[in-house]
């Protein structure tokens, strides 16, 4: 058996809670593999939204165990409430021994967020665009290792290897300014831990490989985007972690021949959080029109995101890099009513026209060559069938398998669970 991998090929925000929903009845296990609870994976089914943000998002699949992997890092005090929330909506997946946690996936301490603060705040107008969860500096802690892992919480001496850690951020801080008081917020952190004793922890390399041994089905949650990705994303504006398909190698404790099926999800236009290089964002009416009408704010943060048309190079890189088998396109249903739609198929770029994601996207901005195509006009967010799809909206999904080179597998056509199409 191998492990499949579900990753978003954009800059995130692309939809894959609702797909590892819709899929994970064919899993046997859902394993997140890195990023922090900066995440935020939407599902909606039996007009319920919920949004999950370090949980797996095969939770609401009851044969489905759910694993947050040794690659995510964990705050204790979000993770208690996101856990408190489901409970109060009638899903209690730790008394229904669903979920487990790495014992090798490191923690987020208060200080860590005052350190992403701290850091954004020093940046001014070259700041990243940070979620401020501290997840960039518990990173630094884990490759600097001196981090706190889960497992730590078992051990007689966590409360002093915590206050090590602690010192060691207040010296850091100090040069910033004043250390600002985080007494309440240990408080909760302490609090939290306590109730993080009582989820199983496991070491997820073993019991992924076991699964797989034992001939069961995994597939692997990814979170982001690939051109978040801090190797191959669009440097510095990234995330802290690899969000490619050999983040879920390292993420999880699983062989590269592991891997199996590599499923990308990408919108049928482009947004993106935050800082950054977007080549193809609109600044204009059209992308406030797309971002009304998708309801394009951060799940988590509630930021608004920026829009705009679908970028083939970048998803040609990220593609490429993440070595996909089958593509999913969500938010179909947002570009309904546009009489023309446009995709950028090269870069002007330093002075010749490109279609690859040049090294210094961050310098030297490259321009957009658009190809336009004709759009459709049909709601199409109670279509049932493949074949109640306007025939606009299928050569525009023949364009893109053309030019990425890979099959959609999926359409998107709303955010229910309800609202997705197998195509073939």
């Amino acid at each position: 058996m191998a492990v499949d991998v579900l990753l978003g090929l954009q800059w995130g925000d692309e939809g894959k809670g609702k797909i590892v929903d819709v899929l994970s009845p064919q899993y046997d296990m859902i394993a997140r593999f890195q990023g922090g609870p900066n995440a935020g994976h939407t599902l909606e089914f039996d007009n319920q939204k919920y949004v999950l943000n370090t949980i797996p998002s095969g939770i609401f699949n009851e044969k489905t165990m759910n694993l947050i992997g040794n690659g995510v890092v964990i705050d204790p005090i979000i993770l208690k409430r996101e856990l408190d929330n489901l409970k109060k909506n009638g899903f209690d997946p730790v008394a229904a021994k669903k979920l487990v946690i790495a014992r090798k996936a490191h923690l987020i301490l208060p200080t860590h967020q005052l350190l992403d603060a701290a850091s954004e705040s020093k940046m001014g107008e070259g700041k990243i665009g940070s979620t401020l969860k501290g997840i960039g500096p518990t990173y630094m802690d884990k490759t600097g290792r001196n981090g706190l892992r889960v497992g730590d919480t078992q051990l007689p001496d966590f409360k002093a290897k915590y206050q090590k850690l602690v010192d060691k951020h207040k010296s850091i801080l100090s040069h910033y300014g004043e250390v600002p008081d985080f007494s309440e917020k240990e408080a909760s952190f302490f609090e939290a831990i306590e109730f993080l004793k009582t989820i199983p922890q496991v070491d997820s390399e073993h019991f992924v490989n076991q699964y797989l041994k034992e001939g069961k089905t995994v597939l692997a949650e990814g979170a982001q985007g690939a051109m978040l990705d801090v190797d191959f994303g669009s440097y510095p504006f990234v995330t802290s972690s690899n969000t490619t398909t050999a983040g879920a190698c390292t993420g999880l404790g699983i062989a590269p021949q592991k891997i199996g099926s590599v499923v990308g999800i990408f919108k049928a236009y482009c947004t993106r959080v935050g800082g950054g290089p977007f080549p193809t964002e609109l600044n204009n009416e059209t992308g406030e029109e797309l971002r009304r009408i998708g309801h394009e704010f951060g799940a988590t943060t509630g930021r608004p995101r920026r829009c705009g048309w679908i970028d083939l190079p970048a998803l040609k890189y990220a593609i490429m890099l993440n070595g996909v088998t089958e593509l999913v396109m969500t938010k179909a249903d947002v570009l309904s009513g546009f009489e023309t739609i446009y995709a950028c198929t090269h870069y002007k770029h330093d002075g010749q026209v490109i279609d690859y994601m040049p090294y210094d996207i961050c310098t030297i901005k490259p321009e957009p060559v658009y190809e336009a195509i004709p759009g459709w006009k049909e709601d199409i967010t109670g279509i049932k069938e493949v074949s109640e799809i306007p025939e606009s909206l299928s050569s525009y999904v023949k364009y893109l398998e053309k030019a990425l080179e890979v099959p959609v597998r999926y359409l998107s056509v709303g955010p229910d669970r309800a609202q997705t199409l197998i195509l073939n």
